[in-house]
């Protein structure tokens, strides 16, 4: 009798066992990622995620583009590097099948000089560098507009470009560069405007370095997108679990302080 229950014990729990690992998780789901604070946020992620039995793979790239390519083709299952104005973009001229399941953080733009201390000392003529793609070009144009430095056509919107820069008192030559190169560029720039994940991983501060900063309201947060077939699926409400978990929130005010602005 007893071989017997000890028997019927073993039966169960591998049937336990069994039922467990028909609902494991098959492989890591892989989430693209810049370099910088977005990495280094989704590694804290990864790790919380991991508490809840989700295995992350972070996998970083070094531009813009790549991350939603990457994941149109199914070799990432989720990004985390853009805003909402940019995605919107990528979605209108590639017609990719994305949508947005999450905000995450936001990166104030600032404007950076290794010359001057202040716009005020702006020379006539001086080289600006602004981002070369549409959103962050536009953001770039607005942080400068905000400042005085030039006036845009009303109607430009956020995807504003140097075409609609309609006033331009110090004749300022705008230079558009990829974003990840305005950093290195500054030796050869008057000034630049420089998205914040970018200036962070250049060793920048906003709160430090920055000559002129947004403000803190914006439409510039940043976001988690995945593939429109894959929204109902667990891992997405688990990743944004992880995400969203007061761990992360402590851990990107203990790290970035106002470098970084979570926008949950």
């Amino acid at each position: 009798m007893q071989r017997r229950n000890v028997l019927k014990g073993a039966i169960v729990a591998l049937g336990v066992v069994v039922s467990a690992g028909a609902f494991a998780q098959e492989k890591p789901i892989k989430v693209g990622v810049t370099g910088g604070p977005h990495a280094q946020i989704m590694e804290q992620v990864k790790k919380v995620a991991a508490k809840d039995g989700l295995t992350i793979q972070v996998v970083e790239f070094s531009d813009y583009i790549q991350p939603n390519a990457a994941l149109a083709a199914g070799d990432l299952d989720a990004n985390s590097y853009q805003h909402l104005p940019y995605l919107e973009a990528q979605i209108k001229d590639r017609g990719y099948k994305f949508t947005n399941v999450a905000f995450t953080v936001t990166f104030p733009m600032g404007v950076y000089s290794k010359k001057i201390k202040s716009l005020d000392q702006l020379k006539q003529g001086a080289r600006v560098g602004v981002p070369n793609d549409p959103t962050n070009g536009g953001r770039g144009l607005l942080l400068l507009q905000s400042k005085g430095l030039i006036k845009l056509r009303p109607d430009a919107g956020l995807k504003a470009t140097p075409l609609d820069v309609v006033e331009n008192p110090k004749k300022i030559k705008l230079v558009e560069l990829d974003a990840a190169q305005l950093p290195r560029s500054l030796d050869d720039l008057d000034a630049a405007a420089i998205n914040g994940n970018y200036a962070e991983s250049a060793g920048l501060s906003p709160t430090r370095d920055a000559i002129a900063m947004e403000g803190p309201k914006g439409p510039y947060a940043n976001l988690i997108a995945i593939r429109e077939a894959d929204k109902n699926k667990p891992w997405v409400a688990k990743l944004v679990k992880a995400y969203h978990s007061p761990e992360i929130k402590q851990y990107i005010q203990a790290t970035f302080k106002d470098s970084v602005i979570t926008a949950w």
